[in-house]
């Protein structure tokens, strides 16, 4: 395995060392409304901007960013930090493949992983320059299934963490969804069966951010490339860069469906009603694993979800460069117990999506030969 491992992190270093240059693809200009100090640095701090009827204005474009440390004897670290050499040459990468590259193994799926899609990877991601802050920093997930000293490039500028918060649910790691859960995900036997299959036995091949297929929400969450949220009072959207990702969630009242009345989507039937300043987002009717090889991945290493999942995500803004989402999964096919993982996001100011077509020298399956 582990020299399987290094031939595709070998491929992924080659893939990142021949992407495009990471200046950016739009000209630069500078976003109104963002809270600025004398110098012009983004105030992250500054108090959460509202919509006419004083709802949280989530608006913007948003980076994974590093947050809290371990939560006890889960299999990861915390995210950003912790992973060894191989986290810290990606930083939490400009990329899922530096991503892959950097904090190794499972995302060889994820590393080599966007194929030809290095390049989108490192322009947004290292385009910023620290202004809005990405994940960075030294290091990332440091699930047991990688070693150190892989080495990789690092593609996102270090940015301050977060505050812990000592209540909140465990961290979110980037390649294993319960890293930091103690003990791990509560697997049932079937979906323990999946896991092992697509990871130990797969090496994460059929990964679907590698082979340009829609992802799972906590891998889009915590993608490195960046996402923007459009906000209005009957809808949010939200477009992820990465492999072109469009959500809807709808805030016009309606109710979540039945589960199995509509066809399951890649991102499913997504609703959100407000509790206080907290944005509560129920989603159903996904495509589960039981759909195809590519479908129902929860995290890079291939923690299924069924066609029976739902997702609910309480989203909150704290301050004006903070989002914060706490997503909890109940899959009683799946998972023995409903379960909650926190992911961060920080405010990336005065810079826009760039134009990412994954399947654009794609070159993931070619290079681990799989066609």
């Amino acid at each position: 395995m582990k020299s399987a491992l290094s031939g595709i992190i070998g491929a992924v270093a080659i893939l990142v060392a021949c992407s495009i240059s990471v200046g950016a693809q739009w000209p630069k200009y500078q976003e109104a409304g963002v809270p600025r100090d004398a110098q012009g640095n983004v105030i992250m701090t500054a108090p959460t901007p509202r919509t006419a009827d004083g709802k949280p204005d989530f608006s913007g474009t948003w980076m994974r960013a590093n947050s809290g440390p371990p939560r006890g004897g889960g299999r990861g670290g915390r995210q950003g930090q912790g992973g060894g050499a191989q986290a810290q040459g990606a930083g939490q990468g400009g990329g899922a493949q530096a991503q892959g590259a950097g904090q190794g193994g499972g995302a060889q799926a994820q590393g080599a992983g966007q194929g030809g899609g290095a390049q989108a990877q490192g322009g947004a991601a290292a385009r910023e320059g620290g202004a809005g802050g990405a994940a960075g920093g030294a290091g990332g997930d440091t699930n047991a299934a990688f070693g150190a000293g892989r080495g990789g490039i690092q593609l996102e500028p270090p940015t301050e963490s977060f505050p812990f918060d000592p209540n909140g649910p465990p961290v979110a790691t980037f390649f294993e969804a319960g890293g930091n859960i103690p003990g791990g995900l509560p697997y049932t036997p079937w979906a323990a069966a999946i896991r092992k299959q697509r990871f130990e036995v797969d090496k994460a091949k059929d990964n679907p951010d590698a082979n340009c297929m829609p992802m799972g929400f906590l891998q889009f969450h915590q993608q490195p490339q960046p996402r923007k949220i459009i906000q209005t009072k009957q809808m949010i959207l939200i477009e992820y860069e990465a492999n072109y990702g469009l959500r809807h969630i709808y805030l016009d009242g309606r109710k979540l469906p039945p589960q199995g009345e509509p066809q399951p989507w890649w991102y499913g039937y997504s609703v959100g009603t407000w509790d206080g300043d907290t944005l509560v987002v129920e989603t159903n009717n996904l495509r589960g694993a039981e759909e195809g090889p590519y479908d129902g991945w929860l995290d890079v290493n291939g923690s299924p979800y069924s066609g029976e999942a739902k997702f609910t995500e309480r989203i909150r803004r704290p301050a004006f460069g903070h989002l914060q989402i706490d997503t909890t999964l109940e899959d009683a096919k799946a998972y023995t117990k409903p379960w909650t993982v926190r992911i961060d996001q920080r405010y990336l100011a005065d810079q826009e999506l760039i134009e990412f077509v994954c399947n654009e020298n794609q070159q993931f399956r070619r290079r681990i030969k799989i066609d």
